[in-house]
Parts: C-alpha cells; structure tokens; sequence
C-alpha cells in the first residue's frame, strides 16, 4: 500500500459529494482515486465535479479496482450491510454511514468481515475536538457524579422521495437521528444502555416515526432522555448533568467546518446558565478528522478502537427502542 490511503466511493448520495467527500480529500492520509454509481454517467459527472480520476457504472467494477484500497459507503440503510460485506470480501477497508443495518440480525452479518479489514461506522462526531473535550470534562469528575444525559434532534422534511421518509429502506427519524444520541451517550457514560422505553408518533402516509421521547437506563442511577424528531422546528443539543455541574455542546451534530464552536460548562450559581464557562473550540471539519483516523488505522498507525461490535452495541439500543414502541413498555437491550 502507498502512504496514502485510495479511496473509492459507492454511490453519488448528497452527504458524500457535498460533505464527506471533499472532506476525505483533506485528509493527509487520503486520496480518492475512484467513484462508482449505478448510473456511469452520474458517476462521470460526480468524477468529474469533484476531480475523481475514475468513474465506474457498477459498485462491483469498484471492489475489483486493485488501486483502491478503503471505499466510502453512503448507501440507503437497507444497502449498508451488504455493499459493505461485497467491499470487504473484496480486501476493501470500509467507512459505512449510519445506521449500520435495519435491525441487529442483519448488523450481526458483519461479523463475517475477513480478519484485517478495517471497519467503522460512521459517526463522525466522535473525532470532533468538542465532543473530546466534552468527554475529558466528564472524566475529569469537575461535574461530580453523572446522572443524566439529556438531547434533543429535530430537524423538518416532508418530502415523500427523500430516503428518510421511506419506511421499507430503514427511513424514521429514530435510524437517522435517534442513533446520534445512543452513540453519544454511550460516548459520553463510557457504558452501554440496560433498557429503554420509547413513545413514537409516526406519520400516517410514511408509516415513518417523525416523533419519538426515549428514556435509556444505563445502570447505577444514570439516565439518558431525548427527543428525535423528522417533522418539527431544527434543533439539537446535548447536555450531561452531574451533581457538581454540567456540559453542554452546543452545536453537537451538525458542527460547521468552518465555524468555531462552543461548549457550555455550568455550575448552577445562576439558573438560565449566566454565569457558566464557554469554552471555544477551534474550527473543525469533523469529516475530515474522521477520515484521518480511518486512514491511520488502515496504514497500521493508530487503531480507531470502535469496529463492528460497536456498531452492533448501538443497532441492540435501537431495536429495543422499536420493541418498547411495539409493547408500551421497557424493553431490555
């Protein structure tokens, strides 16, 4: 392998050519030498917009590429598992969006992953400064016991074609967003979820959930509640609650690239958090950081320390989410 890992993309999907992509691309650890489409002349004008030396008109003609060694999967859910198997049977490191599968049987396949690929689904936010800094925060025992973890991801579409509102493929916002606030909290308690109780509205034409309240116990006192949400104003957030303070990342999902961002650490000396610390944290494409650090793993420098087990970890916590809907109760994980 050369010094650089060579990236081929699967699909011309807006996330990848309008976010993912470019970011990959600035990455020093990455070059992406290929794109691939259904349609050939789609992926020759993504090849071409972007400055992609090949373009191929089947995901297959790009697992056989001897040049590329990682692919980029932003598929629709219901692809992720097998365009990602297909990719690493073909000696191909995958980076797959989220969610990872529809459920976690399916997830579970991945474990037939060849020995030495590298695998990571793609929650980005996990190589952001600001949720590192959040973290060390917790760690550090400034916040004093951790009690709760409470998010908040909304977002408005009502478009009828757009994936999300495809019930069939994996559409709803508990895949598309409710997952952020399993991982996170995961990433934040350094635990995983015990049980969890859901309330879900869903949308009577998309048969998708566009409103669901969760309640996760993680054991020893520690909750996490959010709110995940395909029809209602945009908003996110997350804070983390202890008995001596919490923090907050402002900006926790969908951080600029090329904005500084803010977290919030408050003591409670003033309600309405007047008189709590802002920390600033730098510009940061989080894309990007993701890239790098998938690169580093596959050239042997660094492991990424997440990989298939925890991608299944989190599809448990959303399947319980689906069977608490399913029986008004709890549902262990």
């Amino acid at each position: 392998m050369s010094q650089k890992v060579r990236w081929g993309i699967i699909s011309t999907a807006n996330i990848g050519l309008e976010k993912v992509v470019p970011a990959i691309m600035k990455s020093p650890s990455s070059e992406v030498v290929a794109i691939a489409s259904r349609d050939e002349a789609k992926a020759r004008a993504a090849a071409d917009r972007l400055g992609i030396e090949k373009a191929y008109g089947s995901y297959e003609a790009l697992f056989s590429d001897p040049d590329v060694d990682a692919v980029y999967n932003p598929l629709p859910n219901h692809l992720h598992v097998p365009m990602t198997l297909a990719a690493a049977r073909a000696g191909k490191h995958v980076l797959c969006e989220k969610p990872i599968a529809l459920d976690t049987a399916e997830a579970e396949q991945l474990r037939e992953i060849p020995d030495g690929i590298v695998f990571y689904e793609a929650f980005m936010v996990r190589f952001h400064p600001q949720w590192l800094r959040a973290r060390e925060i917790v760690r550090s025992g400034e916040l004093g016991e951790i009690r709760a973890i409470n998010c908040v991801f909304a977002y408005h579409n009502v478009d009828p074609g757009n994936v999300r509102n495809q019930a069939d493929i994996g559409g709803g916002g508990i895949m598309d967003i409710g997952c952020y606030a399993i991982t996170g909290s995961r990433f934040l308690f350094e635990a995983e979820p015990l049980r969890v109780v859901s309330l879900v509205d869903r949308d009577p034409e998309f048969r998708t959930d566009r409103l669901a309240s969760v309640i996760a116990d993680y054991g020893n006192g520690r909750q996490l509640t959010f709110i995940c949400s395909t029809q209602a104003v945009p908003h996110q957030k997350i804070e983390v609650l202890g008995t001596k303070g919490r923090v907050e990342i402002l900006i926790p999902f969908n951080a600029p690239a090329d904005q500084a961002t803010a977290i919030l650490v408050d003591t409670g000396l003033a309600l309405g958090g007047t008189m709590a610390r802002r920390e600033i944290i730098a510009p940061c494409d989080q894309y990007t950081e993701q890239a790098e650090a998938f690169a580093q793993a596959v050239l042997g420098k660094k492991p990424l320390g997440y990989g298939v087990e925890d991608a299944i970890a989190t599809m448990k916590a959303l399947d319980a989410i689906f069977e608490s809907e399913k029986t008004g109760g709890w549902a262990e994980v």
